[in-house]
């Protein structure tokens, strides 16, 4: 019965994740957060655009806590919105306007570009962008923007680097069919010693150890040449 109660709890977080996506796709949505509170259940949402999902005057807000309320049966739900301090380091807000500007109808390869140096600009370590799908007009296709240092593998891989999916579904006589935008964004960097740093120009090169200036050396006087033992000399007999 526990093992059924977090799922059911896992399904209905993934389907107001999902509901909230669609409702505000302008807004810059980045993720929503879900906590049990003893008054009810606070939905915190965060978005690189605020004002959008406000409204004026709190009209869009609270047409939203009512609809989460009767849609997904929250007890007292409460909306609060939180803003992204640095939307080009979020790889779901990243995603987000990669996939808008190709509706727009940008070049992929142009706004792979401007969205990488975006990215590295904010300070990122590594970024790396994929877009696939129909982006040329015939066949499928996958192109990759990579540029920094970025971990693929291993724990930190899952600690430190930021994920985000968007896709969008292209109707029309030239490219149509469905295009997919995955991101992937490196915002830390955890040294050899284990500490944990914004930028790798931040990690201390290692000091040069000073070393002893060579001692003086003490011109010595210059032996005398050895010429074997010094024997006595005679002395002359005396004549009487």
């Amino acid at each position: 019965m526990l093992k059924q109660y977090f799922i059911k709890q896992g399904l209905k977080e993934a389907q107001i994740e999902e509901f909230i996506r669609k409702k505000f796709p302008e807004a810059n949505y980045s993720h929503m957060e879900l906590q049990r509170t003893p008054l009810g259940v606070k939905v915190v949402i965060h978005s690189s655009s605020p004002g959008r999902i406000i409204g004026r005057g709190g009209v869009v807000i609270n047409e939203l806590t009512q609809q989460l309320k009767e849609k997904f049966n929250l007890e007292n739900p409460q909306v609060d919105v939180k803003s992204v301090p640095n939307p080009n380091l979020d790889a779901k807000i990243v995603a987000a306007q990669i996939t808008q500007a190709l509706a727009r109808g940008f070049n992929f390869k142009r706004i792979g570009n401007i969205m990488l140096k975006k990215v590295m600009g904010a300070g990122a370590i590594g970024v790396e962008i994929v877009i696939s799908g129909k982006i040329t007009g015939g066949k499928g296709l996958q192109v990759k923007f990579l540029e920094g240092y970025l971990k693929h593998s291993g724990h930190l891989s899952k600690e430190l680097v930021d994920y985000g999916y968007a896709d969008i579904y292209q109707v029309g006589r030239s490219k149509p069919g469905k295009i997919g935008v995955k991101v992937k964004i490196m915002r830390e960097f955890e040294s050899i010693t284990g500490e944990r740093r914004t930028t790798i120009k931040e990690i201390p090169k290692p000091k040069p150890v000073p070393v002893a200036p060579p001692a003086e050396v003490v011109p010595q006087p210059e032996a005398a040449p050895d010429t074997g033992p010094v024997r006595p000399k005679r002395r002359k007999k005396e004549k009487v």
